[in-house]
């Protein structure tokens, strides 16, 4: 496998410069002294940003821009072989490394590196620790999956040995990491497309924690169905948390929520109380979160008023039940929940908000999660009182012409939901005009680009 010099930084080109995480790691070897081009089919605000440093990004992805004097081509799964700038690195020769592995040897440069994996809420949490961790003085280098207001952006170049990024599951990229500390959130049946079922993932996770060494620490949900498959036998220091397991070494009392359905509650550590801590996002399991960032911070030995005010600063990242605003008197909630389990927590969470109907607008993210979880995000939608539905979003896939959205509201009318299939944007933002009133709550749910629904309502 090819090796990035850091010492003597030449040039990189990534294919596809405009995802979240590609264009974080761009800007990170761009400020380690890297020459970086990029190409990606659209511009967006994260390409611009990319522009306004130095790099070169080209809006058309062609064999063209693969040149002899490139040094190393930096691609990611959603890439397929036949892509012409792929092609086109194969037939010069040139290094190639998948994203994951591009980061694990950015990795390698720090003492300590911390890597949130888990199913869901990776964002959420590497973005509360990443709050923790700044708020002690501890300078980290921090890459989260969003856009993250207090750096501005989804990178942060610090200046201590200090990483903490996402360690996604998909295509067993986490598998490409060198982590010191790592975080499992939850395991849960997921990417189906990829991993046969769910046994499979949880080996996954399982291999995941044997990345770390035998002086590392991973921190784990106790609420992981026989958690303790993953850690028996691990070299490392294991960590346990739990919102609901008193067994656990990290958990919480005294749960209450304010108006708005924020959070605040008693750590117990190893049965023992201690701070009281108050959250301004919304929801149980943002508590969850919560405590498995209490757990590493307890690694650093920061201070408790230190983390509540770290924890007072987190206000949520963009996309996750993020305030857009009002139209006609009701509240516009976004957030990017697209798998059954984070649609429930984020209706679970709302039932806390203030509101008179709850309105979801939901885009299903890629046709073999919505045919593997049809029922399931039936059951989770049903939570809300009105849902209306778009078209799936593909992202990776092709459509195979045997499931659509109008198979999930099937089953919301069969579970008695008000529901309306509407697909394309222009008929829900009329449907919603039309129907929402003072006081309701509209969440515009989905991984894909719905989130315009509700900024197109919020600008009439």
């Amino acid at each position: 496998m090819y090796k990035i010099d850091f010492s003597h930084p030449g040039k990189a080109h990534f294919i596809g410069i405009g995802g979240i995480s590609m264009s974080g790691f761009a800007e990170l070897l761009h400020t380690m002294g890297f020459t970086i081009t990029g190409s990606d089919r659209t511009a967006s605000k994260i390409t611009k940003h990319l522009e306004t440093l130095g790099i070169e990004v080209i809006y058309e992805q062609a064999a063209k821009n693969i040149t002899p004097n490139i040094d190393f081509v930096v691609y990611t799964a959603a890439i397929s072989e036949d892509n012409p700038e792929f092609v086109r690195a194969k037939e010069l020769g040139l290094p190639m490394m998948e994203r994951a592995s591009m980061v694990g040897q950015v990795m390698k440069n720090y003492s300590t590196a911390i890597a949130v994996s888990g199913t869901h809420g990776k964002t959420s949490t590497t973005s509360i620790t990443s709050h923790i961790l700044m708020e002690a003085g501890l300078d980290p280098t921090i890459s989260v999956g969003g856009i993250l207001p207090a750096i501005g952006g989804n990178i942060r170049v610090g200046k201590s040995d200090t990483f903490i990024t996402e360690a996604c599951e998909y295509t067993n990229s986490f598998l490409k990491f060198f982590p010191t500390i790592g975080i499992i959130l939850n395991i849960e049946a997921e990417h189906l497309d990829f991993f046969h079922d769910l046994a499979d993932v949880r080996h996954s996770f399982r291999r995941f924690a044997e990345l770390l060494p035998a002086n590392g620490t991973l921190i784990i949900n106790a609420d992981i169905d026989n958690y303790k498959e993953i850690t028996d036998g691990l070299a490392c220091r294991v960590l346990t948390y739990s919102v609901d397991d008193a067994s656990a070494d990290f958990t919480a009392a005294d749960i209450s929520y304010d108006e708005l359905g924020c959070g605040e509650f008693t750590v117990v550590k190893s049965g023992v109380p201690g701070a009281h801590y108050k959250l301004n996002i919304v929801g149980k399991h943002n508590i969850s979160n919560t405590l498995a960032s209490l757990a590493l911070a307890s690694l650093f030995e920061i201070p408790a008023e230190t983390i509540q005010s770290g924890l007072s600063k987190y206000k949520g990242t963009e996309r996750r039940f993020e305030y857009k605003g009002t139209f006609q008197g009701a509240t516009v909630i976004d957030d990017y929940a697209h798998h059954p389990t984070e649609i429930r927590a984020t209706l679970a969470s709302a039932k806390n908000y203030p509101h008179r109907s709850l309105y979801v607008a939901f885009q299903p993210h890629t046709y073999s999660r919505t045919k593997n979880f049809l029922d399931d995000f039936a059951d989770a939608l049903s939570l809300a009182d009105h849902v209306v539905l778009a078209d799936i979003y593909a992202a990776r896939e092709k459509d195979p012409g045997d499931i659509s959205s109008r198979d999930i509201a099937e089953r919301l009318e069969k579970l008695g939901t008000d529901v309306s299939y509407l697909g394309d944007f222009d008929s829900i933002k009329k449907y919603l005009k039309k129907n929402l009133m003072h006081d309701d709550l509209l969440i515009t749910m989905g991984a894909g680009n719905i989130v315009e629904v509700g900024e197109d309502l919020v600008k009439c």
